[in-house]
């Protein structure tokens, strides 16, 4: 069933749990990441972004996503993630996304608040919740592509504070030492920073670049304020390294179904972790239940 952003988050927010956001590129890994979900009657977030879109098309990304969840009974929000262009936040609305995450951290803080409220505006028409940024978070040096410009900046409680109350956002993307695309794990997270933070905004807050997280940390965030985590980097490098060992191992199988057929199980299980290590496991009955 299709969802939308405040409620998944609001439900984490009271129940000590963090909403797994997967970042996916197709059919495939969405299928896996859903398929997981279910198994473990928790809600999960699919997320996509502007180069999906340039390459399979706004409406037709919409599409595809929407159709898996409609499919399934527990709940699922397909997401805009990292969208720097005002109009086409308001696009993806219209086109049927469920959550848009406005991402003005390069901006001036004006200009940042004046942005998402805008987005804000316009999907709250419709029922659509919005996630903004404040601070900002880097990409990894190794694998920045193009994002060079992406500087790192660590989110200040009071300027927290201040975004969240004028911008409106439905939740809040922070910046407390994560790092996106990094390929290994670290740790060194600010949680002093991030509890002062979570005591003056009242939106439920978000973590970008989990892949880096050790996996200590992640189960400590799920109990310090953090409501959704955004994953990419470890399951596109299990997506690769799954792809692969199912080509060398069936060097003569050419139908795409039966390649896949060997990579989705390895996905799924990437997955689950996750649900395992942010509490979401049986989280979606009681989500059902308060809407039923």
């Amino acid at each position: 069933m299709r969802a939308g952003l405040p409620m998944l988050l609001q439900a984490a927010q009271t129940g000590g749990f963090a909403v797994p956001c997967f970042n996916v590129f197709g059919f495939e890994d969405a299928r896996a990441v859903v398929d997981e979900a279910v198994s473990r009657n928790a809600p999960v977030i699919l997320a996509t972004n502007r180069e999906m879109l340039e390459f399979t098309g706004l409406a037709a990304t919409c599409a595809m996503l929407n159709a898996l969840a409609d499919e399934v009974p527990t709940p699922v929000c397909v997401h805009l993630d990292h969208c720097y262009d005002v109009d086409l936040a308001c696009r993806a609305v219209d086109a049927g996304f469920g959550s848009i995450m406005y991402d003005g951290s390069q901006l001036d803080f004006e200009i940042n608040v004046a942005n998402t409220r805008r987005v804000v505006e316009y999907a709250h028409r419709s029922g659509i919740g919005v996630e903004g940024e404040i601070g900002s978070v880097a990409y990894s040096a190794d694998d920045n592509r193009g994002r060079e410009h992406i500087r790192h900046e660590l989110t200040e409680p009071e300027t927290a504070a201040r975004f969240a109350e004028l911008s409106g956002a439905d939740a809040v993307a922070v910046s407390i030492g994560n790092v996106h695309r990094q390929k290994e794990t670290s740790g060194g997270l600010d949680f002093d920073r991030l509890s002062a933070i979570a005591e003056v905004v009242r939106q439920p807050l978000v973590i970008h670049g989990t892949s880096g997280i050790t996996d200590d940390e992640l189960v400590r965030m799920t109990r310090a304020a953090i409501t959704k985590c955004n994953i990419g980097t470890s399951l596109r490098q299990c997506f690769g390294r799954a792809l692969r060992g199912t080509l060398a191992e069936h060097p003569d199988e050419f139908d795409r179904l039966t390649i896949f057929q060997g990579v989705m199980p390895h996905m799924r299980v990437e997955a689950g972790r996750y649900f395992d290590l942010l509490g979401a496991n049986g989280t979606a009955r009681h989500m059902l239940e308060k809407t039923a």
